[in-house]
């Protein structure tokens, strides 16, 4: 909003300049564990997530993860709504994002089924995903382009999804993006670099969990 920043900066540090600091004790790091736990629950549906390596939001190549992970699933013409929802009526929600530690990422897919249909679900889902170390073609990247300017048009519009990304920003880099600034990251963002990525980094040692009435067969290969 329209702010003057350094009456903001007095008041806010009029407010909270006095609150002690302490030093925050070391994380636990250990390795993730692949493999596959099902949760059992007397349900008609079965939500089921499945998780795998990524690179974090510093990492030189986190836009060429996100925009695979956006063709994969940004929007009504993404792989996932159109392969899973869509030709197969297999779910109504389904979907993939980025996950960002410092210092690690992930992505996170989520389907939510009926037990009859639940393995069809995990099963086309998992071709999708597995699919990206193909590549993505030119008319997919051009509608994500679109798809993502749109948003930092609205983004602009809202005070509260802007606060949010900059504060993301300043955690994860240090230092705030400019909306030109993402928008030249976008324009740059190539269909040769992104594939180069998914080849360097194919989708793989997959953590999967299920909610429902039965457990389903994991497999880590298309059918």
């Amino acid at each position: 909003g329209k702010i003057d920043w350094p009456s903001l900066q007095e008041h806010v540090a009029k407010l909270f300049g006095d609150w002690p600091t302490r030093s925050l004790p070391a994380l636990t790091v250990q390795s993730p564990t692949a493999g596959y736990e099902h949760l059992e629950q007397d349900s008609s549906q079965t939500h089921i997530g499945v998780a795998y390596d990524s690179v974090p939001f510093a990492h030189p190549d986190y836009y060429n993860a996100r925009a695979a992970i956006g063709v994969l699933s940004d929007g009504m013409s993404s792989r996932l709504f159109t392969e899973v929802r869509e030709k197969r009526g297999l779910c109504y929600t389904v979907y993939a994002s980025c996950h960002s530690l410092k210092d690690r990422g992930s992505v996170i897919c989520y389907a939510g089924t009926t037990t009859d249909r639940a393995q069809e679900t995990y099963d086309v889902m998992l071709a999708e995903v597995l699919r990206l170390s193909d590549g993505i073609a030119e008319d997919e990247l051009h509608r994500l382009k679109s798809k993502l300017k749109s948003s930092l048009i609205m983004q602009q519009e809202s005070s509260p999804a802007r606060s949010g990304s900059m504060a993301a920003e300043w955690y994860h880099l240090g230092r705030t993006q400019t909306l030109d600034e993402i928008g030249r990251i976008v324009d740059d963002l190539n269909v040769t670099d992104i594939n180069a990525y998914l080849a360097a980094h194919p989708p793989r040692q997959f953590t999967a969990v299920t909610l429902g009435a039965k457990p389903l067969e994991m497999r880590t290969t298309a059918t």
